[in-house]
């Protein structure tokens, strides 16, 4: 149930993808990018050819910018109605075994709404070498997504984002109520092509996954799903367990409770991450002082100022510049709730926290802010996201999930509005859900007991998305099922360089090898180590290898820079004045300093490089103010740093 960006526009990777195209005037979308269709009803390749042969037979072409080879089949819109002539055209990416091919590895990854193409490539560069040597590894846009349709409602959608959320009064509630409706009309239209809405559900799209097994001759493959991708493979497990060799599910929904249900639990699993965050905050000394020694007592106090009235600031553009801006509660409450899916984004949503509440400076919650919904923080515009769909996220949750009338949707939440004191909010997600034109029904599916399917459960234990709990009763119904924890952790925990994880995972799908025991306990943090915020004290009162040290740290921790695409040029204002451009360049990334200061009266004008091959970061700049020079920084990712030139009229040659 859980999508990337949830009630929030939750992080995504930002990975590209080709530009969508037009969807056709009929019922069969086409898809953008993609190559020439073949029907897969037609394929049945037996004795099993190789997969190069394969894909050949499917007109394979390479996929954008990827290592993987794209097919894109021509399937029917509707898979139980033969009497339906409608189809539609779904994409499937292929990396072929690389040694002994032992079968094909599927990825389901999560939304509904994400795109599996666009991280096929990074996905892949994260497993074991054996996975990729061994497995036929594949990587699929589900229907309507990215290559396979295109819908997107991004106007539609941040309008939703940014409106303000709260049901704890009568008019509250009418306001949400109305928001909700507004988006389910907006969106729909914004797609168009609402004739195809109730054939994207999870149950026809796992019929899409089938007919490419057919496709490619295999008996029996091993599936992964990843949050709503777990939704996807449990799904594909009940209805086809005799295709399955293996199962995992990683950051699990449990699919037998009602969304009402699933999102109390939801809306509680981020306050308790969100206090788990600011209790890792308070057991740092570093992060305690930063809040002032209370972490918990910061948020909520910065909380209330901001439900009186939004706070006003004053914004650097990426142009040069500032702008007035405003950060009300709502923007809170997205900004924590974004960036609490993950170790690095937790502590970049502290740095942000702790500077509001300590130096009154919410430009870098402003920043989270923008980074998660999304926003060009020039122009305060949605910025196009190929590889993600809110418009087919709510299409196949509220087609997958019935949540009955606004009245019935808006009195549940009256228990989470009294009983979850933080991002209670959280609970309204899916309230567009009783407006949208494919309505789900109530009942839910029977247990999974995947018997004969040996099955890894994923999770960790401060997963605000799919609360442990979910994955704990799904594998105690399990008839082979494992599960694996990780202390804190991110939302889905496979490939996130956890060695407990990760071998476990490798070592089920290589060597066939479960673990010893139905529950592995794997360490891990709530947050990453702390990061101080650079001193308040002006630069010339600290050396110049110092000053560095803060620029460095603070390009690094920019969520306009943390979260690139690694594609896009893209420019930022610094904090005390100038513009930081970077963009990508052929042996890695190239920085553009203009009057840019990272603390006060330290101005930087220069160029900057990281070479990927060498790993090494450079700036060479010229520093104006109370002490001028011309500086050379050098980053080796040995630990070797030094700063040479010359600063305030004396010649600098330092290093730690």
């Amino acid at each position: 149930m859980s999508k990337l960006r949830l009630l929030f526009a939750f992080l995504t990777a930002g990975l590209l993808l080709g530009a969508c195209t037009r969807l056709a005037q009929t019922a069969t979308p086409p898809a953008a990018s993609a190559p020439a269709a073949t029907t897969a009803a037609t394929l049945s390749p037996q004795p099993r050819r190789t997969t190069q042969e394969i894909l050949a037979s499917l007109d394979g072409t390479p996929c954008p910018g990827s290592d993987f080879t794209c097919v894109r089949l021509t399937l029917p819109l509707d898979h139980f109605d033969p009497q339906n002539p409608g189809t539609i055209d779904v994409v499937f990416g292929v990396l072929p075994a690389s040694g002994e091919r032992r079968g094909m590895f599927v990825t389901a990854v999560g939304g509904p709404g994400g795109s599996g193409l666009a991280v096929a490539d990074p996905y892949t560069s994260a497993f074991d070498s054996g996975i990729v040597e061994h497995f036929d590894v594949v990587f699929f846009d589900q229907r309507g997504v990215a290559a396979s349709g295109g819908l997107q409602c991004v106007q539609a959608a941040t309008a939703f984002y940014r409106s303000e959320w709260d049901a704890t009064s009568p008019e509250g509630e009418a306001a949400l109520s109305e928001a909700a409706r507004a988006f389910a009309r907006d969106c729909v239209a914004e797609m168009g092509h609402e004739e195809i809405l109730p054939f994207l559900g999870t149950e026809q799209a796992i019929e899409d996954l089938e007919a490419f097994r057919e496709a490619m001759g295999d008996e029996r493959f091993w599936l992964y799903g990843e949050s709503y991708g777990t939704q996807f493979a449990q799904t594909y497990a009940a209805a086809h367990p005799d295709r399955l060799a293996g199962l995992i599910l990683d950051g699990p929904v449990d699919l037998t409770i009602s969304g009402i249900d699933y999102y109390r639990e939801q809306a509680q699993a981020f306050n308790d991450v969100l206090v788990m965050t600011l209790e890792a905050c308070a057991a740092d000394p570093d992060c305690a002082a930063d809040m002032g020694g209370d972490p918990l007592g910061a948020y909520d106090a910065l909380a209330a100022r901001l439900t009186e009235a939004p706070l006003a600031i004053d914004f650097p553009l990426p142009s040069g510049g500032v702008a007035e801006r405003t950060i009300s509660f709502a923007d809170l409450q997205t900004a924590a709730a974004s960036y609490l899916y993950a170790e690095t984004s937790r502590m970049i949503f502290l740095r942000a926290l702790a500077a509001a509440v300590s130096r009154d400076d919410l430009v870098p919650l402003a920043r989270v802010l923008y980074d998660s919904l999304y926003l060009d923080p020039e122009t305060m515009e949605p910025i196009p996201d190929p590889t993600y769909s809110d418009g087919v996220y709510y299409t196949v949750e509220c087609s997958d999930y019935a949540f009955g009338s606004a009245g019935d949707y808006l009195r549940a939440g009256d228990v989470v509005d009294t009983s979850v004191p933080r991002l209670g909010a959280i609970f309204y997600g899916d309230l567009p859900c009783v407006f949208w034109p494919t309505p789900g029904e109530g009942a839910r599916p029977a247990p999974l007991v995947a018997e004969g399917i040996p099955t890894l459960v994923l999770v960790g234990t401060a997963d605000p998305a799919t609360p442990a709990a979910n994955a704990r009763r799904i594998a105690g119904r399990l008839a082979d099922g494992y599960l694996v924890t990780e202390e804190g952790g991110p939302h889905v925990i496979f490939g996130w360089g956890n060695m407990c994880v990760d071998t476990i995972v490798t070592s089920f799908l290589v060597k066939g090898r479960l673990p010893a025991e139905r529950e592995t306990a794997c360490g891990g943090v709530v947050i990453d180590e702390y990061v101080s915020l650079p001193p308040e004290i002006p630069s010339t009162a600290i050396e110049p290898l110092d000053i560095f040290a803060i620029v460095f740290t603070e390009i690094y921790y920019l969520p306009e820079y943390y979260y690139w695409d690694l594609e896009t040029p893209r420019s930022v204002g610094c904090p005390f004045g100038g513009t930081l451009h970077f963009e990508p360049t052929e042996e890695g990334e190239s920085f553009t300093l203009a009057d840019c200061a990272f603390s006060p009266g330290s101005i930087l004008t220069g160029n900057g490089v990281y070479q990927y091959a060498e790993d090494v970061f450079s700036l060479t700049v010229s520093i104006s103010g109370t002490l001028p020079g011309d500086l050379v920084y050098t980053r080796e990712g040995d630990g070797t740093i030094s700063v040479r030139g010359t600063y305030g009229g004396r010649p600098v040659d330092q290093s730690p």
